[in-house]
C-alpha cells in the first residue's frame, strides 16, 4: 500500500446496490464513455450464463482467492452471499494512473473498507423502486434457484439499510433516467450533489 498514489483515488467511484437492483446493466450501459474504465473484481462464485471470464468477472477457486488474501494484493475483499470477492490493488492503480474514473462495483462490505482506506473515492448506492420490484426482478432474470433468491432478498434488507452512508442516492424505477444519473455521478469529480438532495429519496422510499 506504501507505493499507492492516494491522491488519484478522487476518480474512485464505488457502486453498490442489493442483487436485482440493477446495477451490473446500468454500469455496462456508461462504461463506453472515453472516461470511465470498470475494475474486473476476481470471484470464487461461479459463472452465470453469459459471463465471460476476464470481462464480467475473473473467477477463481478458493484456495487461489485465500493465497491472494494472504499476498495482500487486494484493495478489498469481502465474502457476499456465500462467495468472496476482490479487487486487485495494481488493476485499479494502473487504471487510475492513466487519469481514467474507475467503477468498482462491490458490495458495502467493500465499500466501507475503501471510504475507510481512500475517503477521496466516492460512492453511489443504486436503490429499487421497491422491495416488491426487487424480488420480481430477481425471479424473472431466472439464473438463481429459490434458496439463493430468498438469500438475496434476505441479504438486500441489509445492504438497504447502509445506503445511507453513500455519497450518492439513485432509484432505478427508469432504466435511461437512471443510467443519465449515474453517469453524471461517476463523473461529479467535486460532488455537486446537496447532501439532503442525495438522502431525500431513502426517506421518500421507506427503505
Amino acid at each position: 500500500m506504501d507505493k499507492i498514489n492516494y491522491d488519484v483515488f478522487k476518480n474512485l467511484c464505488v457502486v453498490s446496490a442489493p442483487s436485482g437492483a440493477g446495477k451490473t446493466s446500468l454500469i455496462k450501459k456508461i462504461c463506453s464513455h472515453e472516461k470511465i474504465s470498470v475494475s474486473v473484481s476476481e470471484t470464487t462464485r461461479k459463472p452465470r450464463k453469459g459471463e465471460i471470464n476476464g470481462t464480467d468477472y475473473i473467477f477463481i477457486d478458493e484456495s487461489e482467492f485465500s493465497l491472494r488474501v494472504k499476498k495482500e494484493i487486494y484493495i478489498e475483499h469481502a465474502l457476499v452471499h456465500g462467495n468472496y470477492y476482490g479487487t486487485s490493488i495494481d488493476s485499479v492503480s494502473q487504471l487510475l494512473n492513466k487519469d481514467k474514473v474507475v467503477i468498482l462495483e462491490i458490495d458495502y462490505q467493500g465499500a466501507e473498507i475503501i471510504k475507510r482506506r481512500f475517503p477521496l473515492s466516492r460512492h453511489i448506492f443504486v436503490l429499487p423502486p421497491s422491495l416488491e420490484i426487487l424480488e420480481n426482478r430477481l425471479r424473472e432474470r431466472g439464473t438463481d434457484t429459490e434458496d439463493v433468491i430468498l438469500k438475496r432478498l434476505e441479504n438486500a434488507k441489509i445492504e438497504l439499510s447502509k445506503a445511507s452512508n453513500y455519497d450518492y442516492i439513485l432509484i432505478n424505477a427508469d432504466f435511461e433516467l437512471a443510467e443519465n444519473k449515474l453517469l453524471s455521478f461517476v463523473l461529479d469529480k467535486d460532488m455537486h450533489i446537496d447532501e439532503k438532495k442525495r438522502k431525500e429519496p431513502l426517506i421518500d422510499k421507506g427503505f
